[in-house]
């Protein structure tokens, strides 16, 4: 029913894929780059169309920073980021060693979802909140 292939999409499929779920315009180089320098990739295909994809970023060592868990509005609900999710975690579970950190970001709403894997919502006590910045 669906490929599911350990590797990056095109940088016209991410791109494409991106903007399906309201990422806005990405610059190509940027994200030829961004997807070049991943750790680890897991792609889903049906009819040889990208429908969804999840990647691994960060030094691959002490830092481990899930990035881009995206599946096409029209597949959501059919357990396509499950399917992605199990395979990043059997990624870490093999590649982070005791000590290292695996971070993400939620989109809003999307919490609940990655709690089913083991991920908490950082609230800010003990560590402090979570922030971010955007360029």
């Amino acid at each position: 029913m669906y490929d599911i292939e350990n590797q990056s999409p095109s940088v016209d499929e991410f791109v494409q894929l991106r903007e399906k779920i309201g990422w806005g315009t990405t610059n190509m180089a940027m994200a030829q780059a961004s997807l070049e320098h991943s750790l680890f990739h897991v792609t889903v295909c049906h009819d040889s169309q990208l429908i969804g994809m999840g990647r691994v970023i960060g030094d691959g060592f002490m830092y481990f920073y899930i990035q881009d868990v995206v599946i096409d509005p029209s597949y959501q609900g059919q357990g396509i980021g499950r399917i992605i999710m199990d395979n990043i975690e059997n990624y870490l579970a093999k590649a982070a060693k005791k000590g290292a950190t695996i971070g993400l970001l939620a989109a809003q709403g999307k919490e609940g979802f990655y709690q089913k894997h083991g991920y908490v919502e950082r609230t800010g006590a003990p560590l402090g909140n979570g922030m971010c910045k955007f360029i």
